[in-house]
């Protein structure tokens, strides 16, 4: 294919150009090679990309053995965790849109040939993979692979735990010396949090949509393993572009439904779809919710990782029972894998995902033996939600597949966990938290406090909580979210009074008002829009273009 690159390097009138390279650093042989840009998203703040200097050195050594030249530059990152339960946590997922913008102004004003993409954490992997639909130059996105699990008193931890016993401190379940103990051991080192959350989540579809190698998702962190795939990341993007093969060659709708497979498959973070709508809203490939449930009713759910399964595995235990591609083999088995679509490292997923299976059943069961005959998501329909909400079924305990309770009504996070430290939420109830969505939260802040609070305080298998926000992947318990339209937008969520009956139905897909149509409809003439909770920054400019979670909470175009 032809190098865009030589547009800035060759011939007398770019002398200039030259000029600036060799300022840093570059020969003239290195200036004459491919381009390849390195959006590395390394940071001090971030546990999952503290390691990501060492990453981004393997990644340009691979390039290098393969004759290209590798420019590296910085994208943002933001943890979750440490955004989570302030307002910190509005600016999360809107910074998939920057990361996305950032790379693509970097890429195009420098002309760049090949991308590899190094991230880790939230909202930065779909950022990444946004970005590379929207370039279409040859692109791999690697990972800096999960965090091994902690250790405490004899047993696996990660993260989630640590949330958990607050909720477990503040209704006496637990001393704070433990609570301190748990602090100092959940995160042992680098990497992106142990268990099935969003950024191992999205690091696993990254393997399965065909951008990512095998290995991408669940190689741990601290792994030599994972310094070789980097080093082999590096060696296929030279690859890709000997070949001509374009992210848009790969992101077919193929591609999204065997992500979409894998997900419901491993029960990933109900974010995943927010992030699989974007971008296939970036690869200009139709899909919507209505496509989602067709797939996870036509997948079964063969892992339990942390924090679905009582938190008995985690992502190593994953990676050991041959990790996604095991994934893909065993759902290939069942016809649930297109095997002809191409990937990064290889000319058809046929070729690393044919023949493989579980290495241990205990973690990663066989096709024919599923924890559940559907997949870990599920999305559900009525006239609380007509544009339908998202649910991690697999983390529900079997009791509340369906309940019929009344509501018990927040018009903010803040004031939900309020009343569940004090006391306020009963066994049967419905919390709704609303105004949390794209727009009115603005960005859609997760609920991992509130859900958090509950499992901490023994109540997980005694409330449900739904909202028009969204949950972490480290949620568990019946946690509805993404419910479109969102209140600030005048959906049925904001017509919800204290006391009103909601039922849920996950298994027969629905979520129910029990209010009559003509009385929502004169609680609607009644309805006023909040003001905005933010009126300057970022933010403010976000919730003026963000879509619906319906359609993955994108930037409309128009």
């Amino acid at each position: 294919m032809e190098l865009r690159s030589k547009a800035v390097r060759t011939g007398l009138s770019r002398a200039p150009h030259r000029s600036l390279l060799k300022a840093d650093g570059f020969i003239d042989r290195e200036i004459e090679q491919p381009w390849v840009g390195i959006a590395c998203a390394v940071n001090e703040v971030v546990p999952g990309h503290v390691h990501l200097q060492q990453v981004a050195e393997a990644v340009k050594a691979g390039v290098r053995m393969e004759g290209g030249t590798p420019m590296q530059f910085g994208v943002i990152g933001i943890c979750d965790g440490i955004a989570m339960g302030h307002a910190g946590m509005r600016y999360s997922l809107p910074s998939r849109e920057v990361i996305a913008d950032s790379i693509e102004l970097m890429a195009q004003a420098h002309a760049f040939d090949a991308m590899v993409m190094i991230t880790n954490c939230d909202k930065i992997v779909p950022g990444m993979l946004m970005a590379a639909a929207r370039l279409n130059l040859p692109t791999v996105v690697v990972s800096g692979g999960p965090m091994l699990a902690g250790r405490h008193r004899g047993r696996n931890i990660d993260f989630i735990t640590v949330m958990e016993a607050q909720g477990a401190v503040e209704s006496g379940r637990m001393e704070t010396s433990e609570l301190a103990e748990l602090e100092d051991e959940a995160c042992p080192g680098c990497g992106s949090c142990a268990g099935l959350f969003t950024a191992n989540s999205m690091n696993c579809l990254t393997e399965a949509v065909g951008l990512g190698l095998p290995g991408n998702g669940t190689v741990p962190a601290v792994h030599a393993r994972r310094l070789r795939l980097a080093k082999q990341a590096g060696l296929a993007v030279m690859e890709m572009l000997r070949k001509g093969r374009r992210p848009l060659d790969i992101l077919t709708r193929s591609a999204l439904r065997n992500a979409l497979a894998v997900d419901m498959a491993i029960g990933g973070s109900s974010n995943t779809i927010l992030h699989l709508l974007a971008l296939a809203y970036e690869a200009g490939v139709e899909m919507d919710l209505r496509e989602v449930q067709e797939v996870c009713d036509a997948t079964p759910n063969l892992a339990r990782i942390s924090p679905a399964g009582g938190a008995r595995h985690f992502m190593q235990d994953l990676d050991e029972a041959g990790g996604i591609p095991a994934v893909m083999g065993e759902l290939l088995r069942r016809g649930l894998i297109d095997p002809e679509v191409p990937c990064v490292g290889a000319d058809r997923l046929g070729d690393l995902i044919e023949g493989k299976g579980t290495l241990n059943p205990e973690v990663l069961r066989a096709v024919e033996d599923p924890y559940m005959p559907t997949g870990g998501l599920a999305v559900l329909w009525g006239n609380l939600a007509p544009e339908g909400a998202v649910v991690k079924q697999s983390a529900v305990p079997e009791n509340l597949l369906c309940h019929r309770g009344p509501a018990r009504v927040f018009d903010a996070e803040e004031d939900a966990v309020a009343a569940m430290t004090g006391g306020a939420i009963r066994e049967g109830d419905v919390i709704v938290v609303r105004y949390e969505g794209p727009r009115g939260g603005p960005g859609m802040r997760e609920m991992l406090n509130p859900t958090a609070t509950i499992a901490g305080m023994g109540m997980a298998d005694k409330v449900v909580l739904i909202t028009d926000g969204r949950f972490s992947g480290g949620t568990r318990g019946a946690a509805v979210g993404h419910i479109s339209p969102e209140a600030a937008q005048g959906g049925p969520i904001a017509l919800v009074e204290e006391g009103d009956l909601i039922e849920l139905d996950i298994p027969g897909r629905g979520i129910r008002l029990e209010v009559e149509e003509g009385v929502l409809e004169e609680r609607r003439r009644a309805w006023r829009a909040p003001e905005p909770k933010v009126d300057s920054g970022y933010l403010a400019e976000y919730v003026r273009r963000v879509s619906s979670a319906s359609r993955g909470a994108v930037r409309l175009r128009d």
